[in-house]
Parts: C-alpha cells; sequence; structure tokens
C-alpha cells in the first residue's frame, strides 16, 4: 500500500525522500504543488487534495509548521478526515499544541481512524542524512506499523507511552531547553568576547570539557561562525513553540521564568532583525545588548 506524506517544507521534504529512497511507494501532497516536483520525478505521485492522498493510503504522514496549518489540512470536504478509511493511520510529525494532539487524536476516533504524535528532533542537514530522533507516542499496534517508516528517517525512536500528545509534550520541553542552551552559550560567549578571549576558543574548551553534546556543538558553531542565515528553523517559528510551551506550563500551572527571557529575545531579534534569521539569532541581540559590534549575519548551518 502506498505511504502519504503532506507537508514539503524544508524537514518535510527531506523526510520524504528519505522515505522513498527507503523503496516505499509514496504519494504526496503539498499546498504548493511545485515542491513536489523533484519527489514526482523520483517516482512519487502526486495527489490533488488532502482527501484523494487518504484515499489511496493506508499510513499518511504530516509535516506542517504550525497547529493551524495541520488542522486546515485535515478538516473540510477536502481534508484528510474525509479521505482516510477507518483503520487507517495517521502520524504527525509536526511541532503543535498538547491540546492540539489531544483533539486531533479524538476526531480520528470518532471516525475509526488511528492516530500516531511522532514530532523529531534534528535539523534539516539531519533530516536528509535520515539521522533524527523520533519521540512516538500512541498505541504500540500503530507505532510498530509506522515503524518501517520511523527506521527510515530516523537513528532511534523512542516510545512515549499511549497518550500522543505525550510525545508533543516531550518535543516542547526539548525545544525549550534547546533555546535555553543557546541563551546560556550565548551570554557567556559575550562575557568571554568582552574580556579578551575569542568566541571559538570558549566553545573548544566548553565542548572539549563541561558540554560535550551535540546542541552545544552545533548552536555553538552557528554562535561563533555568526550563521544564522539562512535559517535553518526560523525565529518564528521557536516563537511559536516558545508559546506552545507557555500554554501547557499554564493549563499545569508551572511557573517557568525562563521562558520569558526567551520569548523576548525571540521578540526583539525578530524586530531588529527581520522574519528569516534563525532562531539562534538571539545571540546576536544577545552580543549586541553587551555593546558588541558584530557583522552582517553570514549563510550557514541548517534546522529545529
Amino acid at each position: 500500500m502506498t505511504t502519504g506524506f503532506i507537508g514539503l517544507g524544508q524537514m518535510g521534504a527531506a523526510i520524504a525522500f528519505n522515505i522513498a529512497k527507503a523503496g516505499h511507494p509514496l504519494a504526496v501532497w503539498n499546498r504548493s504543488a511545485d515542491k513536489a516536483a523533484d519527489l514526482v520525478a523520483g517516482g512519487a505521485t502526486l495527489a490533488a487534495s488532502p482527501r484523494a492522498l487518504g484515499e489511496r493510503c493506508n499510513i499518511v504522514m504530516s509535516m506542517l509548521a504550525d497547529d493551524a496549518a495541520l488542522e486546515a489540512v485535515l478538516s473540510g470536504e477536502d481534508g484528510l478526515l474525509a479521505g482516510l478509511a477507518p483503520g487507517a493511520l495517521h502520524v504527525s510529525l509536526s511541532t503543535i499544541a498538547v491540546a492540539s494532539a489531544d483533539r486531533l487524536a479524538d476526531l480520528h476516533r470518532t471516525k475509526g481512524q488511528h492516530f500516531v504524535s511522532a514530532p523529531v528532533f534534528g535539523r534539516p542537514d539531519v533530516a536528509a542524512a535520515g539521522q533524527l530522533a523520533v519521540v512516538a507516542a500512541g498505541d504500540d499496534a500503530d507505532i510498530d506499523r509506522a515503524m518501517p517508516l520511523f527506521d527510515a528517517i530516523g537513528r532511534r525512536t523512542f516510545r512515549a507511552g499511549p497518550t500522543p500528545s505525550s510525545a508533543n509534550l516531550i518535543k516542547l520541553c526539548g525545544n525549550f531547553m534547546l533555546l535555553s542552551a543557546v541563551e546560556a552559550f550565548a551570554e557567556a560567549m559575550a562575557l568571554a568576547e568582552k574580556g579578551g578571549v575569542a568566541k571559538a576558543q570558549l566553545m573548544e574548551v566548553m565542548t572539549g570539557t563541561l558540554f560535550d553534546a551535540a546542541a552545544y556543538r552545533n548552536y555553538g558553531k552557528i554562535l561563533v561562525e555568526e550563521s544564522y542565515r539562512p535559517a535553518g528553523f526560523a525565529a518564528p517559528l521557536g516563537l511559536k513553540d516558545m508559546r506552545l510551551v507557555s500554554a501547557a506550563a499554564e493549563a499545569s500551572r508551572v511557573p517557568m521564568p525562563l521562558l520569558s527571557l526567551l520569548r523576548d529575545h525571540l521578540v526583539e531579534t525578530l524586530a531588529k532583525e527581520g522574519e528569516d534569521i534563525d532562531w539562534s539569532g538571539i545571540g546576536l541581540t544577545i552580543a549586541k545588548n553587551a555593546g558588541l559590534s558584530s557583522p552582517p549575519c553570514k549563510g550557514g548551518a541548517g534546522g529545529g
């Protein structure tokens, strides 16, 4: 049976290519059909609508920018919900609100369809290499059905329990922690640079000792090189994610003071630098607030 894929942005296109590369017959839909051209040239078929895609697939994956985009694809006469047969499986890779994931699970359940939330960790270069980390939540049998696809796109799949929204909560926590790491490293680099220590020197010591982790190595390199454009994970999407973290925190009555700082730095960065900057561009704002001049952003690393 053909696998369906919806959403061919930077991440989605890379993921879909790896699914096709692994030998899975693939049908795709994207709001801008031209983005499917390379996949179609490689043998994928282009569906006329999400509904038409769902009608020919027993598993459909989606990777969309936000809650509104996902719900728009699902709803309406030409939506995916109308096309999927009872028993078919929708796997959402999108970073969405906990409440949205709960609502979507209920919608699929009322139609006899199955739903797994499986957001991923990794920027576009990691997606292209098929090395994403997948966090999947839903019925074990549904995750088992999707495992050949997860194996095609990732290095490891973490099972997060039977409630789909649990995976989204983990993803939101992870993105909060990741941006917190960028904030801490950028502040430390500003201090080091004003004290006469090169950012590259600080990064070498820190990633070789206390902070030898991918988040610090990858984002440290971006901060050192100031390679905030082209954005691998655009700041508006980072701001959206911090709003979703805030909503989850408020619902659970969890105070998160650092979250407010991260949000403010994203808003300030967007106001001063524009919408096309990477979310790690908060490093530029932090440096300028410390009185450090900075050259124009260079092109560089890829997504979130």
